[in-house]
């Protein structure tokens, strides 16, 4: 397995949370635009093959020279997993989710639910320690959830309860990937080139959606492809990545936290969504338990 350089402890913490903090304003960017190509009445499928479809086959020649019967050194079998739990999978839950709830809701409740995952799977998988505020925080943040939960039975009924599901079920996706990048100790760019290339399996799905893919204009794919392909997908995978390696799962996942003021933020200068009061009172309270975590 290729092991990341070793660096002082200092500079390792500081590239850790510049690497997080990029990794956030990028997923951010990525729920931005696929909330607009929902709204233009871009599928959700195709929106997560422009997520991993242009930066595999950029990534698959240097796979290829670099072994593709092992995978670079990964193998399969952790390949496979890598892949089902941080590709294409994800990105489907993810913005399929778009079609019931607003942006709001899935901007807080994904990363929310993959930082509780995380420091769950860091404690009871890589047996990372686990302190009192940490807990306090993680119940916070599960305080947060609750609030939007409620908005959504409240609100938009059983279809908006299940479009928080599938905000839920990513979160915990990523989360496992996460824990899965720290325990087997891959290397940043070998996760975020793995996880690429192996979604091209979905590669052949999109010609059954050409003609969604036509109707959305050449702007819009262009804009996906850009903000999906590069951004949100192997560019923050990588920038998260090297955060996990760099300050540990438990810490790293955190990072994911910071989403949702991202995505509320550049959702209202872009898109004019402006955050209901639940979503609101929900953001701040996960806020403060990605402080106390962070505090721990």
């Amino acid at each position: 397995m290729d092991r990341a350089p070793p660096l002082p402890v200092g500079t390792a913490t500081a590239l850790g949370v510049l690497c997080g903090t990029g990794a956030a304003l990028c997923w951010a960017l990525g729920f931005v635009a696929a909330r607009q190509g929902v709204n233009v009445g871009l599928s959700p499928l195709v929106i997560a093959l422009h997520r991993y479809v242009w930066p595999g086959l950029v990534l698959l020649p240097f796979v290829v020279a670099d072994g593709f019967g092992d995978l670079g050194g990964v193998g399969w079998r952790r390949g496979i997993a890598l892949a089902l739990f941080g590709g294409l999978p994800l990105a489907l839950l993810s913005y399929v989710g778009y079609l019931f709830v607003p942006l709001g809701h899935g901007a807080v409740i994904q990363p929310s639910c993959a930082a509780l995952g995380g420091l769950v799977l860091a404690r009871l998988v890589l047996k990372e320690a686990l302190p009192a505020r940490r807990v306090v925080g993680a119940l916070a943040i599960v305080l947060g959830l609750v609030v939007i939960g409620a908005e959504s039975l409240r609100t938009m009924g059983a279809h908006g309860v299940g479009g928080d599901l599938l905000f839920v079920a990513a979160g915990s996706f990523f989360a496992i990937f996460g824990m899965l990048v720290r325990m087997w100790r891959i290397a940043a760019m070998r996760a975020a080139t793995t996880t690429s290339v192996l979604s091209l399996v979905g590669l052949p799905i999109l010609m059954f959606n050409f003609d969604n893919m036509l109707a959305a204009g050449f702007f819009e794919n262009l804009l996906q492809a850009v903000v999906q392909g590069v951004l949100a997908g192997a560019g923050a995978t990588y920038l998260i990545t090297r955060a996990f390696v760099l300050l540990g799962a438990s810490r790293a996942v955190l990072f994911t936290s910071l989403v949702p003021p991202f995505t509320l933020l550049v959702g209202y200068l872009a898109l004019g969504e402006v955050p209901s009061l639940s979503q609101l009172a929900g953001l701040v309270i996960v806020v403060v338990g990605f402080w106390l975590t962070q505090r721990g």
